[in-house]
């Protein structure tokens, strides 16, 4: 695979990409891969993140925001050079609650990029991606304002 100095910074500085932003941090998202594929991160099952206490299913919001977070991740991975971006729009459609004590991994990977938008597709699961809790797609706006991008700031020193 050839390099790609965007994803190749990401993976390098994996850990600092992930704390660089507060809600990913205090959730406990982990970056899994940056790829040409796209971005594969995971949250694991903690209590604080639970929905409902009675059944101990993790909160949908939780879902959603592992979902936007790797999204963004996925339009990095597919751009030539850092800039901030921003959500548009994201639709999640959801197939299945997640499982209770169970981690929840998700792939999303950007599937077309333009001079001002990327739009991406993304999968939460739980073993099997063909087995989804969630799919999502969505809009991303790039450049969207001239503060460098958080995933940027997590990597240059």
């Amino acid at each position: 695979m050839p390099n790609h100095p965007i994803r190749d910074q990401i993976m390098q500085h994996k850990n600092e990409v992930m704390t660089r932003v507060p809600y990913a941090k205090a959730m406990g998202i982990e970056l899994i891969g940056a790829a040409e594929d796209g971005a594969r991160m995971k949250i694991p099952y903690a209590p604080h993140l639970i929905g409902n206490l009675e059944t101990g299913v993790v909160h949908g919001g939780v879902v959603t925001t592992l979902l936007d977070h790797a999204s963004g991740l996925a339009v990095m991975c597919a751009l030539t050079e850092f800039m901030s971006i921003a959500t548009l729009d994201l639709r999640i459609d959801y197939h299945a609650p997640a499982t209770p004590k169970l981690d929840i991994y998700c792939h999303a990977f950007c599937y077309k990029l333009t001079k001002s938008i990327a739009f991406v597709r993304g999968t939460a699961y739980h073993d099997n991606p063909d087995d989804p809790i969630a799919a999502s797609v969505g809009a991303f706006m790039l450049g969207a304002n001239r503060a460098p991008s958080a995933f940027q700031s997590g990597v240059t020193a």
